[in-house]
């Protein structure tokens, strides 16, 4: 383990809350720690292992890590990257704390960071294997093991800007941690997202057509729209991007590498389509649906 805090991590201690029982976090030999005496350690990598007790549901294994970075380093993804980074700079053009929940190996993370020169990023991420590139992606860039699912491990009103990225949504925390004038920016797949691959891979996780409106219902009670930007284009694939692309993807874990390995035509071609939200936090998160209807049948 580390015995010096990691320079990325140091500046957002005041950010960071105990996850046992919600106190200040203090560094500590290879480690933070809290008041009462909770001790999470500092990987030898440089993340912070946050996520005790039950596990996460899910998370990246090693293939899909290796497969991730490889495709990433194509440069395939890179328009996604830079209409991301564009929003998060509108949101943020100064100074301020940008959080990745589900950040995976911390590639639109480190987009922005380098877009935005005096911001410091935490990725939060229930895969290990992710975080350990996740922590390598920018030299302002802090990642700490966690299950989006959860209550996060922040303060109230903690941070600037919130990326959510082909990842999962936790709405009331993402309200919580936001500062007032702070945005969360979603990306999400359309329907024509990879058809072409979707189409050659049988078994590939297909996308929900009503998507857009359960978004929008788990979000509506706690952010409006900003803006949207919908992003669509066709790349070219070798055999190996196209393995990787389908290798990356929740698919993966049922499909198997060795399954993909021994597959025989897949596209050369696929289109990358995206819709890229701003979502302003309202001033105070309202009641669900289900919520509003029982105060009423109470009420009658």
């Amino acid at each position: 383990m580390p015995a010096v805090l990691p320079s990325a991590l140091a500046p957002l201690l005041d950010t960071l809350r105990c996850p046992v029982c919600g106190a200040a976090l203090r560094p500590a030999q290879g480690a933070l720690r809290c008041p009462t005496g909770h001790t999470f350690n500092i990987a030898r990598q440089g993340y912070v292992s946050l996520l005790t007790g039950t596990r996460a549901l899910s998370g990246d294994d090693t293939a899909m890590v290796q497969a991730r970075t490889r495709f990433l380093a194509t440069g395939t993804y890179a328009p996604v990257s830079r209409v991301l980074t564009h929003l998060a700079a509108e949101a943020m053009p100064t100074r301020g704390t940008v959080l990745d929940a589900g950040c995976g190996t911390g590639y639109y993370l480190a987009g922005v960071l380098d877009r935005l020169p005096t911001a410091r990023g935490l990725g939060l991420d229930a895969s290990v294997r992710a975080l350990r590139s996740a922590v390598r992606s920018h030299e302002r860039a802090a990642a700490a093991s966690w299950d989006v699912f959860r209550p996060f491990p922040l303060a109230d009103k903690a941070v600037d800007v919130v990326l959510n990225v082909f990842a999962p949504r936790n709405p009331p925390e993402f309200h919580r941690v936001l500062r007032g004038p702070g945005r969360l920016i979603v990306v999400r797949p359309t329907q024509q997202h990879l058809a072409e691959l979707r189409a050659h891979v049988t078994g590939m996780v297909t996308i929900d057509p009503d998507k857009e409106r359960r978004l929008h219902r788990a979000l509506g009670p706690f952010f409006e729209a900003a803006g949207t930007r919908r992003l669509e284009y066709t790349a070219e694939l070798t055999r190996q991007e196209a393995v990787d692309l389908v290798g990356m993807t929740p698919s993966a874990r049922h499909l198997g590498q060795e399954y993909l390995a021994c597959r025989g035509a897949l596209p050369d071609r696929i289109t990358v389509s995206v819709l890229a939200t701003s979502y302003r936090p309202r001033g105070a998160p309202t009641r669900t649906g289900a919520e509003t209807r029982a105060i009423r049948r109470g009420r009658r």
